[in-house]
């Protein structure tokens, strides 16, 4: 008998139902007509989303989210242009670190991790500079759950005439996003996010003609995104060789979204997970990093205990041990943790979680919850 596996409270990958797992028992092969019509079905419904049909293009790429988010920059970014990138977390740094690496030049706007970008400092930075060509945006902010007001950026980018490129890995099916009114050139997400496929297959949303019009940008042959949708649109096959179970774990993963009811229904799902998440564990004692007003039911930070008993590679041993699978923090100023609402999960799961934080406290001996600072303002 093997142990059952763990609940993965984390931002992906994460659990996953019976049923997206069944879906990749079958063999599929990758120039198959049947393979071809079901990714033909995948991009088709993930269009659908954000309600782009009649404007953008999905373009499947094999590997990571990070492997999508290169590619859209190499190949929708030109060689000699200027990116803003509007910080608040180290997804957004992460995009700075590839402008690097591709040699296109760039400019960090920095915000405080804690809080949400500003669109009027945007709307200031492009007004003072009018060498920016481009924006590069995080929608949710996983590295501290801080949801950006994405629809003000992006009427602020729009209306100073430059392009807007999204990384929605996080809120891609749970949060709002409607390309129909929201002007954005490329929208960036993967599987293995709040679709609630598996890891393995990252995804574009790119509007057509931006993609029509990329010939030769792309810095790298894997990560030519018009080249990949070029050869898709002539033959209905990948380049190169696809992840065939991840399309098909995915394939099922939609059907299970669109039976639930949708992006609106997968949002209120993860809010209320996120709620009993918080209220669950304030009432042990524990603070969360970021206010509510900007928090996104995606991933939740919360500040470490500052009592000498607390470690996190214990602390995560333990609950690893009664079942859950919680992540690490992502900041480099104070010590976190943070606790996913995401994934085929329902609020008892949530429920149990929390719990079994109470049970881990107990057992190490953490007396201290949160820092003297915030508890003080608690009080």
């Amino acid at each position: 008998m093997t142990a059952p596996d763990p609940v993965l409270l984390t931002p992906g990958p994460l659990t996953t139902s019976p049923q997206t797992k069944a879906a990749m028992l079958r063999d599929w092969g990758s120039w198959d007509s049947a393979f071809n019509a079901l990714t033909a079905s995948v991009c088709a419904d993930i269009v659908d989303v954000v309600h782009a049909a009649d404007t953008h293009v999905c373009i499947p790429l094999q590997g990571s989210g990070t492997f999508a988010v290169e590619a859209a920059l190499g190949s929708f970014v030109p060689r000699r242009s200027k990116t803003l990138v509007p910080s608040n977390g180290a997804y957004c740094l992460r995009i700075a670190r590839i402008l690097s690496y591709l040699g296109r030049e760039f400019v960090v706007l920095d915000h405080p991790e804690s809080q949400a970008i500003d669109p009027q400092r945007i709307d200031a930075a492009l007004r003072e500079d009018a060498d920016i060509t481009h924006v590069a945006q995080v929608h949710c902010e996983t590295g501290t759950g801080v949801l950006n007001p994405l629809p003000q950026i992006a009427g602020i980018v729009a209306a100073h005439g430059r392009r807007l490129v999204v990384d929605a890995m996080s809120s891609f099916g749970a949060l709002p996003i409607d390309l129909r009114t929201m002007p954005v050139d490329a929208l960036i997400a993967a599987s293995g996010k709040c679709l609630e496929g598996v890891p393995g297959m990252g995804f574009v949303v790119a509007r057509r003609t931006v993609v029509e019009s990329a010939a030769g940008c792309a810095h790298s042959l894997a990560l030519d995104l018009h080249d990949q949708w070029t050869y898709l649109q002539k033959t209905g096959q990948w380049r190169f060789t696809p992840p065939t179970h991840v399309v098909a774990a995915l394939r099922a993963a939609i059907d299970q979204f669109t039976a639930e009811g949708g992006q609106p229904a997968r949002l209120a799902r993860y809010t209320e997970h996120c709620s009993v998440l918080v209220d669950g564990m304030r009432s042990l004692g524990f603070e969360t990093f970021i206010g509510d007003d900007v928090q996104a039911p995606i991933i939740v930070t919360f500040h470490a205990p500052p009592d000498p008993a607390y470690d996190f590679a214990e602390f995560y041993r333990r609950m690893r041990a009664r079942g859950f699978v919680i992540y690490p923090g992502k900041l480099t100023t104070v010590e976190t943790f943070r606790v996913g609402c995401i994934g085929a999960l329902r609020s008892a799961d949530i429920r149990r979680a929390v719990d079994a934080i109470a049970a881990t406290v107990r057992e190490m001996g953490i007396e201290v919850m949160a820092p003297t600072s915030l508890s003080n303002l608690a009080g």
